[in-house]
């Protein structure tokens, strides 16, 4: 047990979110409990982590929910393990849950996107069809997110690039989608920054600058592909050109790193093949596996197309994981590094009040508001 790798979470703490500041201590070995010292709350070394109160092996959870995320059917796991279906779908859950709010907190920061690509999947539901839009980071191959709905239309697009939004400084980038006409919408609303005014009311929005928009369309006879045409929607194509060139996306404008995401996925998920008879019953349970798949995918899976040429040691390739190409980690992560990893809440503001601050509330805010 090591208390200054800890945070205390409680949220009416001043020293909430922080680690090494000494203040967390070791309140029982025994029961892996921890104490701050600040507000005197003990809490679990589980708290904020899919082990909370599961009274089953956590080396059992981490090896259930890691076949999970490979694609071993939940029928399997309930058969090899002898668990009951619906405690294995609440760890699917809780891990789906911590996979999101990780996601939120690691990815969803402002970067040098470059070049982008986006596209959608049918699912198949339980008396229904399911949408599941995803985009994708082409020089790291780090997957950006992706929203679930039950219809194809502009609404899924424009959640999907706000999510790319929340992921992109305002610098030139080039996003390259299929031919359908919702995207162009989806991004010129979601790519907007207001522009105070000083004046009473919303501030008028004004588009970034320089993001580009490329499509590929496909042009088929019955089953058959017969034509393939590549245009930019938005922008000028010597640009998109030096974006492809920068981003490492080929030589002209298309989604064939989407795609390949897309295939990881049908592979590890079973109701993302297209002729299968497993369907999916909620849109919950296919936000938390996608959630679960991405967030593997990025810290926990070696890409082939981005290892390096190894110098020392004498490997002759390093592996590398998406996030580790993004310069996220500094290694490849376990499935339980991700499993234990705890999202620290934001950090405490001061006391919000009229009036002078007391010499108490002064001492906190001199400690624990930096």
């Amino acid at each position: 047990m090591d208390p200054q790798a800890q945070f205390c979470p409680n949220m009416n703490c001043p020293a909430r979110g922080q680690r090494g500041q000494g203040n967390v201590v070791i309140h029982s070995r025994q029961k892996a409990r921890y104490q701050c010292t600040q507000c005197k709350q003990t809490f679990s070394a589980t708290t904020g982590t899919p082990f909370y109160r599961l009274h089953h092996p956590l080396d059992q959870v981490v090896l259930v929910i890691t076949l999970l995320a490979y694609g071993c059917p939940l029928q399997a796991i309930v058969a090899a393990f002898g668990l009951d279906e619906r405690t294995v779908l609440d760890w699917q859950r809780r891990a789906g849950n911590q996979a999101r709010q990780m996601h939120e907190h690691l990815i969803q920061q402002p970067r040098d996107l470059e070049h982008v690509q986006a596209d959608e999947l049918r699912v198949k539901g339980q008396g229904q069809v399911l949408w599941l839009a995803m985009a994708l980071m082409v020089r790291t191959r780090l997957w950006l997110g992706g929203v679930v709905a039950l219809q194809r239309d502009e609404a899924l697009l424009l959640s999907l690039m706000h999510q790319v939004r929340a992921c992109a400084l305002a610098r030139p980038l080039l996003i390259c989608v299929d031919g359908f006409r919702a995207y162009l919408a989806a991004i010129q609303l979601a790519f907007r920054s207001p522009l105070p005014s000083g004046h009473r009311g919303p501030p008028r929005l004004i588009a970034w600058p320089q993001i580009l928009i490329g499509q590929v369309v496909k042009h088929q006879q019955g089953k058959r592909l017969v034509e393939v045409t590549r245009r930019m929607a938005q922008g000028n194509l010597a640009e998109a050109e030096q974006l492809l060139k920068r981003g490492r996306g080929g030589s002209q404008i298309n989604t064939a790193f989407i795609e390949r995401l897309n295939a990881t996925f049908r592979a590890r998920l079973a109701v993302l093949v297209r002729r299968s008879r497993v369907l999916i019953q909620q849109p919950q349970t296919l936000e938390a596996l996608m959630y679960l798949l991405g967030s593997v995918y990025n810290f926990c899976t070696p890409h082939k197309s981005l290892r390096l040429a190894g110098l020392i040691g004498g490997h002759k390739w390093i592996a590398r994981s998406p996030a580790l190409a993004a310069g996220l980690t500094d290694h490849i992560w376990t499935v339980k590094e991700l499993l234990w990893y705890r999202v620290p809440p934001p950090h405490w503001q001061g006391p919000n009040h009229r009036g002078p601050l007391s010499k108490a509330e002064k001492a906190l805010v001199a400690r624990w508001c930096q």
